[in-house]
């Protein structure tokens, strides 16, 4: 009786400890090793420190930089702040890079969705030849494209200095990422639900407006934010193709800077206040793009 209780107990020791073994990594995995958070903290601090700077400085005066350009203001100003939000420059520039934004953010969701249907519902020959392509495309900057590019918006299209033309070929140097997260999205809902709608008498683009389009909204805002925070922060091709009144924010900080290079807390405002839409809307959708960059992956 004793001999085959033995056995028993040590099989029941060694899983306690097995047990005991993965909540311990469990726990770990979860809070973390002291070196991981030292180096997140160092990797945070490097990226957010000079932002922080930057916003900190347009509350002190020429005076105050020149003096001790790393300490806080004393007192707060907000002359630079006030005076950037009266100038009328600032909100031209704001309302030009709105709109390239937000006409770059719906071609790319459109299109991309549109480009992603048939490479992930449908069979037929070369689908992924075709799916290779937009792949490629990742591949191909937009700076060796530059002088063609301009030549083709400029004499060809006629849409020199031009909302479309800047949203144009911005959202189809997007359509390539955009075209590889949404495909698993598309992929991963049942042939099942689209053969029972079929039976319900759906066509295939009532499937894909009613069906398929709400069921992929993760993919379709994280796409979204990405195409329009690329919009907004892009500067090359707005510098080749806009001029004058129809500059957008980051070639308004370019020649603010090179207007008021004396006016380093003014500088500092400026590009304080250029930076917050962009970075208010991607921290309001940080969740839905993990989340969606995670369903791409699963898919």
């Amino acid at each position: 009786m004793t001999t085959a209780l033995a056995p028993t107990k040590g099989a029941a020791a060694a899983q306690s400890q097995q047990t005991a073994r993965r909540s311990g990594s469990t726990n770990a995995m979860r809070g973390g090793s002291p070196l991981i958070w030292f180096v997140a903290l160092i990797v945070c601090a490097f990226t957010l420190g000079p932002v922080l700077y930057g916003v900190v400085s347009g509350f002190r005066t020429n005076a105050q930089l020149a003096e001790s350009p790393s300490s806080l203001p004393a007192p707060w100003v907000l002359d630079n702040y006030a005076g950037v939000i009266q100038n009328p420059d600032f909100w031209r520039y704001t309302l030009n890079s709105t709109v390239i934004a937000l006409v770059t953010t719906a071609l790319v969701v459109v299109c991309g969705v549109m480009a992603a249907y048939p490479l992930a519902r449908y069979q037929f020959k070369g689908r992924e030849g075709l799916y290779m392509v937009f792949v490629a495309g990742l591949l191909f900057p937009a700076t060796v494209g530059v002088i063609p590019l301009f030549i083709l918006i400029t004499k060809d299209l006629h849409l020199g200095n031009s909302w479309w033309g800047v949203a144009l070929p911005q959202a189809a140097f997007a359509l390539p990422i955009t075209v590889v997260i949404l495909r698993p999205f598309l992929q991963a809902i049942p042939t099942e639900l689209e053969e029972a709608a079929m039976l319900d008498g759906a066509s295939r683009i009532g499937f894909f407006w009613r069906i398929l389009l709400p069921l992929s909204g993760p993919g379709l805002v994280t796409v979204g934010v990405l195409a329009f925070v690329g919009s907004w922060n892009a500067y090359l091709l707005p510098l080749l193709l806009l001029q004058g009144d129809k500059k957008t924010l980051p070639l308004g900080v370019a020649d603010f800077s090179s207007e008021h290079a004396s006016d380093i807390a003014g500088v500092f405002a400026f590009t304080s206040l250029s930076m917050i839409p962009a970075l208010i809307f991607f921290l309001a959708m940080q969740k839905r793009i993990v989340s969606g960059l995670q369903g791409a992956v699963k898919g």
